[in-house]
């Protein structure tokens, strides 16, 4: 269970591609072989309302949360992290470009006492 949320400024549903920013995403946490193929999920999301910084009409942010279940080291979480950001960042190099881009992610660790979880897909993943 590694899920990413990406939360995005609603203005850059055109100056960019967010679908192949999650299958980047997605790419980059599987790459990292710390998940099994049936384990990833990556989603985005636009807010239609905000304000960012000097409120300049061209401003726009990617704001991604990872969140992995307890167990792995320090140095996997950011191996990931770093997997992650990089993919995103490449994807969105054009942004970034601009002087009017925000990206950011953040790892959180779940609690396994405080999360509940059903997947039908591991098994037939894993038959593979």
């Amino acid at each position: 269970m590694p899920h990413l949320r990406l939360e995005y400024s609603a203005n850059l549903d055109q100056k960019a591609d967010m679908s192949a920013v999650c299958r980047a995403a997605h790419e980059a946490i599987l790459s990292t072989g710390l998940f099994e193929i049936g384990a990833p999920r990556v989603r985005a999301y636009p807010a239609p309302h905000y304000a960012i910084a000097d409120r300049h009409v061209e401003n726009g942010f990617v704001d991604m949360v990872f969140r992995l279940g307890a167990g792995r080291s320090a140095e996997d979480k950011k191996r990931a992290g770093d997997a992650i950001m990089a993919a995103v960042a490449a994807e969105l190099a054009p942004l970034l470009a601009a002087p009017h881009f925000a990206l950011s992610l953040e790892v959180v660790e779940i609690d396994p006492a405080l999360s509940w979880k059903k997947n039908s897909m591991h098994a037939r993943l894993r038959d593979q």
